[in-house]
């Protein structure tokens, strides 16, 4: 993804990366992404998921094109991940799979990160953002109905781990 339109300048704070990343992918348009709607992503074109790591909250980016980044409030970050064909893979399923949940999300311009104990899933869709809120203990314990999506999720965070232990 080349983002040619930003909401904010980034910043210089290394504890602020994550944050201004996760909020810059949030403002983007799939016109500035350049990403269109096709026969495989009707509706949706990229993801984004929030949950809480610690006193932290990762940040799981997937987009259609098989771009996918990890963005955190700390100060760790996994950006890119398209060269390698198994991330791309991962990510496009994430993308995919959120179309189903696509009536569940509803049209959001709250960008905030989820209260203590929620999980947030974002979807950037050709006709704005919208997002699904849920509590963290559900989907930990496999009883929430967005698990497999959020299992599809975890495994672009496993994906570009692994291409970046192998650097």
């Amino acid at each position: 993804m080349v983002v040619t339109s930003v909401a904010q300048e980034p910043t210089k704070e290394p504890k602020d990366a994550g944050p201004g990343l996760r909020n810059m992918f949030l403002n983007t348009s799939a016109e500035q992404a350049p990403i269109h709607p096709s026969k495989e992503y009707p509706r949706v074109w990229g993801v984004a998921v929030d949950w809480p790591i610690g006193e932290h909250i990762a940040t799981i980016v997937s987009l259609a094109d098989g771009s996918a980044s990890v963005y955190t409030t700390g100060t760790f970050g996994i950006i890119g991940g398209i060269g390698h064909e198994t991330v791309r893979t991962a990510a496009k399923k994430v993308v995919k799979d959120a179309d189903r949940y696509f009536d569940d999300s509803t049209p959001t311009q709250d960008f905030s990160y989820p209260s203590p104990g929620h999980v947030r899933f974002f979807f950037s869709t050709f006709s704005g953002v919208r997002v699904i809120d849920t509590e963290w203990a559900s989907l930990s314990g496999r009883r929430s109905k967005y698990f497999a999506l959020f299992d599809a999720a975890q495994d672009v965070l496993t994906q570009l781990s692994m291409v970046t232990e192998t650097r």
